[in-house]
């Protein structure tokens, strides 16, 4: 058989009956491996002669990666797993449902999409039995259950998506060496980090990198500072009114959390080259400053992408974007990540779902690069860095998980009058008027 990827002309030859032994990236039974779940769920399934077709946004190294997990799939059931991985998801796997071609198992980057085919009939509903095992054995597991969590075409609720592979935002970047240097610790609270960057400015130096520049996409980073403020000021059930616009865009608590925004942006002293440089420079630049000697800045809150645009060799750490002390909202976590979900129901696709909640189907991808998981059982060790290890921490410690809320809005809101709105605000516009002419633009496409 073949496992296809849009991205790479190469395929691997693999046994009818499964990957073989020496396809595994890790043999059976070596290393540290949770090989008994493995053993178990090999013991309860056989699925061979059948073929399990899956498709998702992973390409190049990404598909690479998953693919060696599904290997170990193929080898416990003997099944044969075709995964096919393309750049355009969103619009193909919408065309292939309509077109009765639908893969057996998508994956998805969007919960949006999820509600969007669940709606048209396009999912299969996963097991309440499901949903009770990422309650008990994922950290904040009510969240990824509500997250995936929809109305089916009967209108009835049910959950259509099972997370896989996240990753966090709530993160802010530094130089060890730089806050040694100053004497500078790592703050534990919202309160301290704004002391902190009191402190900084007292000692006549600029405490945060912040650009919001990325063609025509500038904006973004502002609308996920928004977001993650909005976790730590607001109760869930808040972030989610907000996200269906359940309540409106300029109620005081959301123009509350811009303004919040606007402490650390607007604050000429608090920002390298002032707020004017925020919206021109670009969102990839920002941290440079943070490497510099002296420092220009000493801190810039993104996501875990971006050390690939720090400089080679550059001396970095991260901490929690820390939560207020005193609005007891406990340790929410702003991020995002890729959901499984059946568009053609088989007895593969559920065993390929029952194979997720297994820690082999976590550790062997987590064991290489790039992955995070909220799944407690595994075995953290394996973690391919410390750096992977400590961002999976902050996740597992999360009280309270929310995924990027431009991301599930509107695309004429999340991904345009939001970013732009906030280009403005930073520019000089009062946050109030913003809001509301986002939830104008809102009513308008209602």
């Amino acid at each position: 058989m073949k496992k296809m990827y849009l991205a790479s002309a190469a395929a691997l030859a693999l046994s009818a009956s499964g990957a073989l032994a020496q396809d595994l990236v890790f043999p059976i039974g070596e290393g540290d491996f949770n090989w008994d779940s493995y053993n178990t769920y090999a013991d309860a399934y056989d699925l061979s002669g059948e073929t399990v077709t899956i498709t998702g946004p992973w390409t190049g190294a990404d598909a690479e990666l998953v693919n060696s997990v599904l290997d170990y799939f193929e080898s416990a059931t003997g099944a044969v797993v075709e995964y096919s991985g393309s750049d355009s998801f969103e619009q193909d796997i919408v065309i292939a449902t309509q077109a009765d071609s639908a893969p057996n198992i998508a994956v998805f980057p969007q919960p949006g999409l999820i509600a969007d085919l669940a709606a048209r009939g396009e999912l299969t509903p996963l097991s309440e039995e499901t949903a009770q095992w990422i309650r008990d054995n994922y950290a904040a597991g009510d969240s990824w259950v509500s997250l995936a969590t929809t109305a089916g075409p009967d209108g009835e609720e049910a959950l259509y998506g099972f997370f896989y592979k996240v990753d966090v935002k709530s993160l802010v970047w530094y130089s060890p060496e730089a806050f040694d240097e100053a004497g500078y610790d790592v703050p534990e609270t919202m309160e301290d980090l704004i002391a902190l960057s009191e402190q900084i400015v007292e000692d006549g130096a600029t405490p945060w990198c912040i650009g919001l520049g990325s063609g025509a996409a500038t904006g973004w980073p502002a609308t996920d500072w928004v977001e993650d403020i909005m976790l730590r000021t607001q109760s869930p059930d808040v972030y989610d009114q907000w996200v269906a616009n359940e309540i409106p865009f300029d109620d005081p608590a959301i123009v509350n959390a811009i303004e919040v925004f606007g402490t650390f942006a607007r604050n000429d002293d608090w920002v390298n080259g002032g707020s004017e440089a925020v919206a021109s420079t670009d969102f990839r630049d920002s941290p440079a400053g943070l490497f510099t000697f002296p420092a220009e800045c000493y801190m810039h809150r993104q996501a875990s992408f971006i050390p690939t645009f720090f400089p080679e060799d550059a001396d970095s750490d991260f901490f929690y974007f820390p939560a207020f002390a005193g609005e007891d909202l406990g340790s929410p976590v702003l991020g995002a990540g890729t959901a499984f979900g059946i568009t053609e129901d088989s007895e593969g696709a559920q065993a390929l779902i029952a194979f997720l909640q297994t820690p082999i189907a976590h550790e062997i991808w987590m064991a290489q690069s790039g992955f995070l998981t909220p799944f407690s059982g595994v075995n953290s060790d394996l973690f391919a860095s410390d750096t992977l290890r400590q961002m999976n921490d902050i996740l597992l410690n999360a009280t309270t998980f929310r995924f990027d809320a431009s991301d599930l809005m509107p695309s004429e809101i999340g991904q345009g009058i939001f970013w732009s709105g906030m280009v403005d605000y930073v520019g000089g516009e009062d946050a109030a008027s913003v809001a509301g002419r986002i939830q104008d633009r809102w009513s308008e496409i209602q």
